[in-house]
């Protein structure tokens, strides 16, 4: 692994896929029995889906993770019908499944202003029921990002994403010569001798500009916020998107894609993430691969190749620094390898920590 030496850059592993709530809607209001007023119902409580939110938001911005409706008022001389308790709305990411603590779906949201109701609210107390309310009860639920796929690969125009993908998988995605060769996630299967599958998109190829959605811009990138893992794909000769476009090298173009995932979203770059350092079978490509690596150990110290709007926050800590060549299989095998081990060691570190919230649950309620 390159551990890299600038001193603000994250954890890998923050991007949150996957939220545990604590949500109950309000609980009725009093009855009055004197007069046969009814109190008024509890709140419900909805998740709203919203363009611009993330879970991740919602976890900072709400720690306890618990949303509660307001309780409905009571029956009074001056107002019989007591009003009801106000709604609580969750506003959550586009693109989520929204389910009980045991996997049941309650609905999906998949465009903005679009709701589900997760918890109703109690009745106010009426003749029926003495005048007494009901409170209502309550629950957990998990808001689910729906992924497309396990791995994405990320990277510039013709850095062989596609052929990639052929090596790697089943999949045939259409491959050409020209700059803009992926137009729609290609989804492809890698299979492992012991029947474990694992998919990998092959994403729209990204341009410089693209979180101003220049190109495929925010279609690419919305593409990425759903899968789990990066898998960061640069052809070691370095590319030129076209003739009145600056050449980049390798190193610029792993920092150009980390600042367009930054600029869209920053928590794009907190995924894992693997680079893969294609087209190992060009002329001189080993002794540009050490450098490569080298600059990506003391990234500070190669500012100067990239203009200042150009340079990233913080850079991206890869998990794997993997050479290989689509065109003659070389390394392919052992990048399998590496994509299984990352994925398993973050589904065990997922897995440790919902076991540790279920525990800390239980020794609340002992």
């Amino acid at each position: 692994m390159v551990q890299l030496t600038r001193i603000c850059h994250r954890k890998y592993g923050k991007f949150i896929d996957n939220l545990r709530l604590y949500v109950r809607g309000g609980s009725g209001g009093m009855g009055l029995p004197r007069l046969g007023g009814q109190g008024g119902d509890g709140g419900d409580v909805y998740v709203v889906a919203s363009k611009d939110m993330t879970l991740k938001r919602i976890k900072d911005k709400y720690p306890q993770k618990r949303f509660v409706a307001g309780s409905g008022e009571n029956s009074s001389v001056k107002a019989l019908k007591g009003q009801r308790g106000k709604d609580c709305s969750i506003l959550a990411p586009v693109g989520i499944t929204v389910t009980t603590d045991d996997g049941r779906v309650i609905g999906h949201l998949d465009a903005p202003g679009e709701s589900v109701k997760v918890a109703k609210g109690g009745s106010g107390g009426s003749f029926h029921s003495i005048f007494n309310p009901s409170k209502a009860k309550p629950k957990h639920i998990r808001l689910d990002l729906k992924l497309i796929a396990d791995m994405g690969l990320v990277g510039f125009p013709n850095a062989g994403k596609s052929s990639l993908l052929t090596a790697l998988s089943n999949a045939t995605p259409q491959i050409a010569s020209y700059a803009f060769t992926t137009l729609k996630p290609e989804i492809g299967k890698l299979m492992y001798k012991d029947h474990k599958q694992i998919s990998v998109a092959d994403l729209p190829g990204l341009i410089e500009g693209a979180h101003l959605n220049k190109g495929m811009g925010h279609k690419f990138l919305k593409h990425v916020e759903r899968t789990k893992q990066l898998l960061f794909v640069v052809d070691i000769g370095g590319f030129q998107l076209a003739s009145k476009t600056p050449f980049r090298s390798a190193f610029e173009a792993v920092q150009l894609l980390t600042k367009e995932l930054e600029l869209y979203k920053e928590e794009l770059v907190s995924k894992p993430a693997l680079l893969v350092v294609n087209k190992m079978d060009l002329p001189d490509a080993e002794e540009k691969l050490a450098e490569l690596k080298i600059q990506l150990q003391n990234p500070e110290e190669f500012y100067s190749l990239l203009e200042d709007d150009m340079i990233p926050k913080e850079y991206i800590n890869f998990k794997h620094i993997l050479p290989v060549s689509a065109l003659t299989g070389f390394g392919i095998e052992h990048l399998k390898n590496c994509i299984r081990q990352s994925l398993d060691e973050e589904a065990e570190l997922k897995n440790k920590a919902f076991l540790q919230e279920k525990l800390k649950e239980l020794r609340r309620h002992l």
